[in-house]
Protein backbone atom coordinates (compact mmCIF):
# COMPACT_ATOMS: atom_id res chain seq x y z
CA UNK A 1 0.00 0.00 0.00
CA UNK A 2 1.45 2.96 -1.25
CA UNK A 3 0.39 6.11 0.66
CA UNK A 4 1.05 10.08 0.14
CA UNK A 5 0.71 11.68 2.99
CA UNK A 6 1.45 15.57 3.53
CA UNK A 7 1.84 17.51 6.42
CA UNK A 8 2.59 21.41 7.04
CA UNK A 9 3.11 22.93 10.61
CA UNK A 10 5.28 21.47 13.26
CA UNK A 11 2.24 20.03 15.32
CA UNK A 12 1.09 18.20 12.50
CA UNK A 13 4.26 17.02 11.46
CA UNK A 14 4.65 15.21 14.71
CA UNK A 15 1.36 13.84 14.47
CA UNK A 16 1.87 12.75 11.01
CA UNK A 17 4.97 10.78 12.26
CA UNK A 18 3.23 9.26 15.00
CA UNK A 19 1.12 7.70 13.05
CA UNK A 20 3.39 6.51 10.19
CA UNK A 21 5.39 4.71 12.72
CA UNK A 22 1.84 3.16 14.27
CA UNK A 23 0.75 1.82 10.82
CA UNK A 24 4.22 0.26 9.73
CA UNK A 25 3.83 -1.34 13.26
CA UNK A 26 0.52 -2.83 11.88
CA UNK A 27 1.55 -3.34 8.90
CA UNK A 28 5.18 -3.05 7.80
CA UNK A 29 4.64 -3.28 3.77
CA UNK A 30 2.67 0.41 3.85
CA UNK A 31 5.09 2.84 2.16
CA UNK A 32 4.84 6.56 2.72
CA UNK A 33 5.85 9.58 0.54
CA UNK A 34 4.77 12.98 0.06
CA UNK A 35 5.95 16.35 2.46
CA UNK A 36 6.63 16.29 5.95
CA UNK A 37 9.32 18.29 8.54
CA UNK A 38 11.94 16.92 10.29
CA UNK A 39 10.49 14.18 12.24
CA UNK A 40 8.41 13.20 9.28
CA UNK A 41 11.96 12.97 7.50
CA UNK A 42 13.20 11.17 10.52
CA UNK A 43 10.46 8.06 10.25
CA UNK A 44 11.60 6.85 6.89
CA UNK A 45 9.15 8.41 4.38
CA UNK A 46 9.89 9.34 0.85
CA UNK A 47 10.11 13.24 1.13
CA UNK A 48 9.33 15.53 -2.19
CA UNK A 49 9.33 18.74 -0.57
CA UNK A 50 10.06 19.81 2.91
CA UNK A 51 7.16 21.32 5.11
CA UNK A 52 9.04 23.88 6.11
CA UNK A 53 8.89 25.54 2.50
CA UNK A 54 5.09 25.71 3.51
CA UNK A 55 5.13 26.99 6.94
CA UNK A 56 3.06 30.29 6.67
CA UNK A 57 1.26 33.00 9.04
CA UNK A 58 -1.19 35.45 7.29
CA UNK A 59 -1.00 36.42 3.74
CA UNK A 60 1.55 34.74 1.60
CA UNK A 61 4.04 37.26 -0.57
CA UNK A 62 3.90 36.78 -4.24
CA UNK A 63 6.92 34.48 -3.89
CA UNK A 64 5.48 32.07 -2.09
CA UNK A 65 2.42 32.20 -4.07
CA UNK A 66 5.08 31.01 -6.59
CA UNK A 67 6.37 28.12 -4.51
CA UNK A 68 3.28 26.89 -3.18
CA UNK A 69 1.74 26.52 -6.46
CA UNK A 70 4.99 25.02 -8.59
CA UNK A 71 4.70 22.44 -5.23
CA UNK A 72 0.88 21.90 -5.78
CA UNK A 73 1.63 21.33 -9.95
CA UNK A 74 4.08 18.64 -8.90
CA UNK A 75 2.14 17.24 -6.67
CA UNK A 76 -0.48 17.03 -9.33
CA UNK A 77 2.09 15.59 -11.71
CA UNK A 78 2.61 12.74 -9.22
CA UNK A 79 -0.89 11.80 -8.82
CA UNK A 80 -1.47 12.28 -12.36
CA UNK A 81 0.89 9.28 -12.89
CA UNK A 82 -1.14 7.46 -10.62
CA UNK A 83 2.07 6.91 -8.08
CA UNK A 84 -0.45 5.70 -5.09
CA UNK A 85 -2.96 3.78 -3.70
CA UNK A 86 -4.64 6.44 -0.49
CA UNK A 87 -3.76 10.04 0.20
CA UNK A 88 -3.45 11.04 3.84
CA UNK A 89 -3.83 15.00 4.85
CA UNK A 90 -2.15 15.96 7.79
CA UNK A 91 -4.11 19.19 9.14
CA UNK A 92 -2.40 21.92 7.13
CA UNK A 93 -6.00 23.06 5.53
CA UNK A 94 -4.71 26.11 3.22
CA UNK A 95 -3.05 23.53 1.63
CA UNK A 96 -4.01 20.09 2.29
CA UNK A 97 -7.69 20.97 0.96
CA UNK A 98 -6.86 21.52 -2.29
CA UNK A 99 -4.73 18.49 -2.47
CA UNK A 100 -8.01 17.30 -1.00
CA UNK A 101 -10.27 18.19 -4.33
CA UNK A 102 -7.19 17.24 -6.55
CA UNK A 103 -7.41 13.82 -5.27
CA UNK A 104 -10.75 12.61 -5.29
CA UNK A 105 -11.10 14.66 -8.58
CA UNK A 106 -8.50 11.89 -9.94
CA UNK A 107 -10.06 9.21 -8.06
CA UNK A 108 -7.96 8.80 -5.09
CA UNK A 109 -9.53 7.67 -1.69
CA UNK A 110 -8.53 10.88 0.68
CA UNK A 111 -8.66 10.50 4.16
CA UNK A 112 -7.84 14.07 6.90
CA UNK A 113 -6.13 13.73 9.78
CA UNK A 114 -6.76 16.69 12.55
CA UNK A 115 -9.88 19.02 11.12
CA UNK A 116 -9.90 22.12 9.87
CA UNK A 117 -11.43 24.59 12.82
CA UNK A 118 -14.10 25.34 10.41
CA UNK A 119 -16.73 25.86 13.76
CA UNK A 120 -13.74 28.70 14.27
CA UNK A 121 -13.96 30.56 10.93
CA UNK A 122 -13.74 29.38 7.01
CA UNK A 123 -17.24 27.56 7.23
CA UNK A 124 -17.20 27.24 3.36
CA UNK A 125 -14.20 24.37 3.85
CA UNK A 126 -17.17 22.26 5.34
CA UNK A 127 -18.02 21.91 1.56
CA UNK A 128 -15.06 20.79 0.37
CA UNK A 129 -14.59 17.87 3.00
CA UNK A 130 -17.93 16.61 2.68
CA UNK A 131 -17.09 16.76 -1.16
CA UNK A 132 -13.75 15.28 -1.18
CA UNK A 133 -13.26 13.52 1.99
CA UNK A 134 -14.06 9.96 2.46
CA UNK A 135 -12.79 9.51 6.39
CA UNK A 136 -11.98 12.43 8.42
CA UNK A 137 -10.49 12.15 11.84
CA UNK A 138 -11.12 14.84 14.53
CA UNK A 139 -8.81 15.42 18.05
CA UNK A 140 -11.25 17.64 19.57
CA UNK A 141 -14.19 16.37 21.78
CA UNK A 142 -16.66 18.56 20.29
CA UNK A 143 -15.80 18.11 16.77
CA UNK A 144 -17.38 14.70 16.09
CA UNK A 145 -20.63 15.85 16.62
CA UNK A 146 -20.31 18.98 14.82
CA UNK A 147 -18.54 17.19 11.51
CA UNK A 148 -21.10 13.90 11.65
CA UNK A 149 -24.04 17.27 11.84
CA UNK A 150 -22.82 18.14 8.13
CA UNK A 151 -22.73 15.14 6.84
CA UNK A 152 -19.20 14.15 7.17
CA UNK A 153 -17.51 10.43 7.57
CA UNK A 154 -15.85 11.55 11.17
CA UNK A 155 -14.36 9.49 14.01
CA UNK A 156 -13.01 10.63 17.58
CA UNK A 157 -10.63 8.76 19.67
CA UNK A 158 -8.67 11.36 21.92
CA UNK A 159 -6.01 14.09 20.93
CA UNK A 160 -2.39 12.55 20.39
CA UNK A 161 -0.71 14.92 22.62
CA UNK A 162 -1.77 11.94 24.98
CA UNK A 163 0.52 9.90 23.35
CA UNK A 164 3.46 12.29 23.05
CA UNK A 165 3.12 14.85 26.44
CA UNK A 166 5.97 13.05 28.73
CA UNK A 167 9.33 14.58 30.84
CA UNK A 168 12.24 12.70 30.23
CA UNK A 169 14.23 14.12 33.23
CA UNK A 170 12.82 13.87 37.03
CA UNK A 171 13.08 17.74 38.40
CA UNK A 172 16.11 16.99 40.17
CA UNK A 173 17.98 15.98 37.08
CA UNK A 174 16.68 18.32 34.83
CA UNK A 175 17.57 21.01 37.98
CA UNK A 176 21.11 19.94 38.43
CA UNK A 177 22.00 19.33 34.27
CA UNK A 178 21.04 23.13 33.82
CA UNK A 179 22.19 24.84 37.38
CA UNK A 180 18.77 25.86 38.17
CA UNK A 181 17.88 26.75 42.04
CA UNK A 182 15.05 24.70 43.40
CA UNK A 183 13.98 27.32 45.31
CA UNK A 184 14.21 29.96 42.69
CA UNK A 185 10.93 30.27 40.59
CA UNK A 186 11.17 29.51 37.29
CA UNK A 187 9.00 31.05 34.28
CA UNK A 188 8.64 29.79 30.94
CA UNK A 189 8.62 31.44 27.78
CA UNK A 190 7.53 30.21 24.51
CA UNK A 191 7.51 32.64 21.36
CA UNK A 192 6.45 30.42 18.47
CA UNK A 193 7.11 28.40 16.15
CA UNK A 194 7.75 30.32 12.97
CA UNK A 195 10.33 32.94 12.30
CA UNK A 196 7.27 35.75 12.13
CA UNK A 197 6.12 34.88 15.59
CA UNK A 198 9.66 34.98 16.95
CA UNK A 199 9.53 38.60 15.36
CA UNK A 200 6.50 39.70 16.73
CA UNK A 201 6.97 38.00 20.03
CA UNK A 202 10.63 37.90 21.51
CA UNK A 203 11.26 41.57 21.58
CA UNK A 204 8.28 42.03 23.96
CA UNK A 205 8.84 38.68 25.99
CA UNK A 206 12.31 40.04 26.95
CA UNK A 207 10.14 43.11 28.30
CA UNK A 208 8.04 41.07 29.98
CA UNK A 209 10.81 39.05 31.37
CA UNK A 210 12.70 42.38 32.83
CA UNK A 211 9.28 43.58 34.29
CA UNK A 212 9.43 40.17 36.35
CA UNK A 213 13.00 40.40 37.08
CA UNK A 214 12.18 44.24 38.25
CA UNK A 215 9.30 42.59 40.88
CA UNK A 216 11.23 39.74 41.67
CA UNK A 217 14.91 39.74 41.04
CA UNK A 218 15.30 35.73 41.82
CA UNK A 219 12.91 34.70 39.26
CA UNK A 220 14.66 32.96 36.59
CA UNK A 221 13.51 32.87 32.67
CA UNK A 222 13.75 29.79 30.49
CA UNK A 223 13.24 30.44 26.60
CA UNK A 224 12.33 27.51 24.64
CA UNK A 225 13.19 27.33 21.25
CA UNK A 226 11.23 25.34 18.84
CA UNK A 227 13.65 22.98 16.18
CA UNK A 228 14.45 24.43 13.01
CA UNK A 229 14.38 28.09 13.69
CA UNK A 230 17.33 30.11 12.22
CA UNK A 231 19.59 32.33 13.85
CA UNK A 232 18.59 35.64 14.29
CA UNK A 233 19.28 39.43 16.15
CA UNK A 234 16.06 38.40 17.86
CA UNK A 235 18.05 35.29 19.93
CA UNK A 236 21.16 37.10 19.91
CA UNK A 237 19.36 39.86 22.44
CA UNK A 238 17.42 37.06 24.02
CA UNK A 239 20.50 35.28 25.50
CA UNK A 240 21.58 37.84 27.29
CA UNK A 241 18.61 37.41 29.35
CA UNK A 242 17.28 33.87 29.23
CA UNK A 243 18.68 30.32 29.47
CA UNK A 244 17.26 29.16 26.00
CA UNK A 245 16.55 25.44 25.83
CA UNK A 246 15.95 23.17 22.76
CA UNK A 247 13.64 20.05 22.60
CA UNK A 248 13.32 20.77 26.37
CA UNK A 249 9.82 22.13 25.99
CA UNK A 250 7.93 19.48 28.38
CA UNK A 251 10.65 19.60 31.32
CA UNK A 252 10.18 23.47 31.42
CA UNK A 253 6.07 23.13 31.54
CA UNK A 254 6.60 20.22 33.75
CA UNK A 255 9.06 22.04 36.62
CA UNK A 256 8.25 25.88 35.89
CA UNK A 257 5.93 28.18 38.16
CA UNK A 258 4.03 29.55 35.16
CA UNK A 259 4.74 30.29 31.36
CA UNK A 260 4.40 32.76 29.06
CA UNK A 261 2.72 31.33 25.60
CA UNK A 262 2.18 32.52 22.20
CA UNK A 263 -0.74 30.81 21.22
CA UNK A 264 -1.29 27.70 19.50
CA UNK A 265 -0.47 23.51 20.13
CA UNK A 266 1.74 24.62 23.08
CA UNK A 267 -1.28 25.41 24.97
CA UNK A 268 -2.53 22.50 25.38
CA UNK A 269 0.97 20.71 25.62
CA UNK A 270 1.01 23.25 28.62
CA UNK A 271 -2.40 22.11 30.34
CA UNK A 272 -1.76 18.29 29.89
CA UNK A 273 1.06 19.39 32.19
CA UNK A 274 -0.91 21.60 34.36
CA UNK A 275 1.10 24.78 34.09
CA UNK A 276 -0.43 27.88 35.40
CA UNK A 277 0.02 29.86 31.84
CA UNK A 278 -0.82 32.94 29.98
CA UNK A 279 -1.66 33.21 26.96
CA UNK A 280 -1.32 35.98 24.06
CA UNK A 281 -0.55 36.75 20.62
CA UNK A 282 0.14 40.03 18.40
CA UNK A 283 -0.81 40.33 14.37
CA UNK A 284 -0.26 43.46 12.49
CA UNK A 285 -3.08 45.72 12.89
CA UNK A 286 -5.05 45.12 9.93
CA UNK A 287 -4.64 41.69 10.16
CA UNK A 288 -6.26 41.58 13.51
CA UNK A 289 -8.63 43.86 12.32
CA UNK A 290 -10.01 41.22 9.79
CA UNK A 291 -9.44 38.55 12.50
CA UNK A 292 -12.00 39.79 14.90
CA UNK A 293 -14.39 39.36 12.23
CA UNK A 294 -13.89 36.49 10.82
CA UNK A 295 -13.32 34.32 13.54
CA UNK A 296 -16.45 33.25 15.65
CA UNK A 297 -15.29 32.12 19.09
CA UNK A 298 -15.12 33.45 22.27
CA UNK A 299 -11.08 31.87 23.25
CA UNK A 300 -8.02 31.39 20.99
CA UNK A 301 -6.03 28.78 23.21
CA UNK A 302 -7.28 25.50 22.82
CA UNK A 303 -7.48 24.49 26.84
CA UNK A 304 -10.41 27.48 27.49
CA UNK A 305 -12.29 26.24 24.18
CA UNK A 306 -12.51 22.39 25.44
CA UNK A 307 -13.56 23.74 29.21
CA UNK A 308 -15.71 26.02 27.36
CA UNK A 309 -14.24 29.01 30.32
CA UNK A 310 -11.11 30.93 30.61
CA UNK A 311 -8.35 28.99 32.47
CA UNK A 312 -5.73 30.46 31.19
CA UNK A 313 -5.88 34.64 30.68
CA UNK A 314 -5.70 35.78 26.99
CA UNK A 315 -3.82 38.57 27.14
CA UNK A 316 -3.85 39.86 23.27
CA UNK A 317 -2.36 42.51 20.83
CA UNK A 318 -2.71 45.98 22.30
CA UNK A 319 -3.65 44.75 25.73
CA UNK A 320 -0.62 42.50 25.75
CA UNK A 321 2.23 45.84 27.39
CA UNK A 322 4.97 43.93 29.13
CA UNK A 323 3.66 45.26 32.77
CA UNK A 324 -0.12 43.73 31.94
CA UNK A 325 1.47 40.53 30.97
CA UNK A 326 4.00 40.32 34.17
CA UNK A 327 0.77 41.19 36.34
CA UNK A 328 -0.96 38.28 34.61
CA UNK A 329 2.18 35.96 35.21
CA UNK A 330 2.31 36.91 39.18
CA UNK A 331 -1.20 36.56 39.31
CA UNK A 332 -1.13 32.61 37.61
CA UNK A 333 1.71 31.81 39.64
CA UNK A 334 0.08 32.33 43.03
CA UNK A 335 -3.48 30.93 41.44
CA UNK A 336 -1.37 27.75 40.69
CA UNK A 337 -2.94 25.01 42.24
CA UNK A 338 -6.63 26.17 41.40
CA UNK A 339 -5.71 26.00 38.02
CA UNK A 340 -3.68 22.97 37.98
CA UNK A 341 -7.01 21.46 39.42
CA UNK A 342 -9.14 22.88 36.71
CA UNK A 343 -6.63 21.36 34.38
CA UNK A 344 -7.11 17.64 35.70
CA UNK A 345 -10.84 18.32 34.15
CA UNK A 346 -9.32 19.28 30.51
CA UNK A 347 -7.36 15.68 30.44
CA UNK A 348 -10.17 13.61 31.08
CA UNK A 349 -12.50 15.23 28.23
CA UNK A 350 -9.60 13.97 25.84
CA UNK A 351 -9.77 10.64 26.53
CA UNK A 352 -7.13 8.28 27.14
CA UNK A 353 -3.70 7.54 25.70
CA UNK A 354 -3.28 5.35 22.67
CA UNK A 355 -4.69 7.64 20.21
CA UNK A 356 -2.50 7.04 17.40
CA UNK A 357 -2.78 3.39 17.56
CA UNK A 358 -6.49 3.40 16.92
CA UNK A 359 -6.67 5.79 13.95
CA UNK A 360 -3.75 3.60 12.84
CA UNK A 361 -6.31 0.49 13.25
CA UNK A 362 -8.87 1.99 11.74
CA UNK A 363 -6.65 3.43 8.39
CA UNK A 364 -5.34 -0.19 7.99
CA UNK A 365 -8.76 -1.15 7.85
CA UNK A 366 -9.88 1.28 5.81
CA UNK A 367 -6.74 0.51 3.17
CA UNK A 368 -7.46 -3.42 3.53
CA UNK A 369 -11.45 -2.18 2.12
CA UNK A 370 -9.65 -0.44 -0.68
CA UNK A 371 -8.14 -3.43 -1.57
CA UNK A 372 -11.00 -6.27 -1.38
CA UNK A 373 -12.95 -3.57 -3.34
CA UNK A 374 -13.48 -5.23 -7.38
Amino acid sequence: MKVLIITGEISGDLYGALLVRRIREINPSFHFIGIGGPRLRGSEVEVLFSAEALSLVGIPKPAELKKYLFIYRKIEEFLRKKKVDLVLLVDFPGFNLRIAKLAKNLGYPVIYYVAPQVWAWHKHRINHLKRYVDQLFVILPFEEDFFKNHGIPTRYFGHPLLDVVRVNLPRELFYEIYNLNPETPVVGFFPGSREIEIQRHLPLFIKVYKELKKRNSKIKGILCRAPGLKDSPFWEKAKEEFLILENMQYEVLKYSQASLLASGTITLEAALLQNPAVVTYYLPPWMYFLAKRLVKVPYISLPNLILNREIYPEILQDRSSPSELALALEKVMSEGESIKKSLLELRKALGAPGVTWKIAEEIVKFSQSLKNKP
